[in-house]
């Protein structure tokens, strides 16, 4: 058989806490790219990896924008955090239970993923899934968003994911190829 897509093994890509079982994506497993974007930068990087791996794409919208200004956004997300607050969101992906796999984009707010996100995790039946984390940033990384994720997700599979520079995202195509070359054992 040619190629498998996504097969993830245990030793390398799963992480330790986890006591689940690892899972394998098979070629023709359907995955889907999910993703808050507030500037752009998280959904450039979410289109690269759909592009290239063939997944479904869902954009997290929240009901109550937030503010165009940057600072004012920036305290907003800083308190949602900090109070454990869960945004309501527009609509959910459809028909989740048909992925094997699902890419979880975020900018990372304070050490984390956004509260749109958050809420997505919270809402969305995941268990059994491999949660594949994407995150872009001015200089944190991933911050705590992995450990984060698997608080939430603890039925679900959390591999460690990646993390992108925001003001890079145009260029970042190669980067992307990599990491989800990566993320496959022929």
């Amino acid at each position: 058989m040619k190629i498998k897509l996504f097969l993830f093994s245990a030793l390398t890509l799963l992480m330790s806490g986890n006591n689940l079982q690892a899972q394998t994506i098979a070629q023709g497993d359907k995955m889907l790219v999910v993703y808050y974007s507030r500037t752009g930068n998280t959904k450039e990087i979410a289109e690269q990896i759909a592009a290239r791996t063939g997944a479904d794409i869902f954009e997290i919208k929240t009901v109550n924008a937030y503010p165009d200004d940057y600072r004012q956004t920036t305290d907003q997300a800083k308190k949602e955090i900090a109070e454990g607050y869960r945004p309501a969101l527009k609509r959910m992906p459809e028909n989740l239970e048909q992925y094997k796999a699902v890419f979880v984009g975020s900018p990372c707010w304070w050490g984390t993923v956004a509260s749109p996100v958050a809420t997505f995790l919270s809402e969305a039946e995941l268990s059994g899934k491999t949660v594949i984390p994407f995150m872009t940033h001015g200089g944190s990384g991933l911050g705590r968003s992995v450990s984060d994720i698997k608080s939430m997700l603890p039925n679900s599979t959390v591999v460690e994911g990646k993390a992108f520079w925001g003001n890079s995202v145009k260029t970042a195509n190669d980067d992307v190829a990599d990491w989800l070359k990566g993320l496959q054992n022929d």
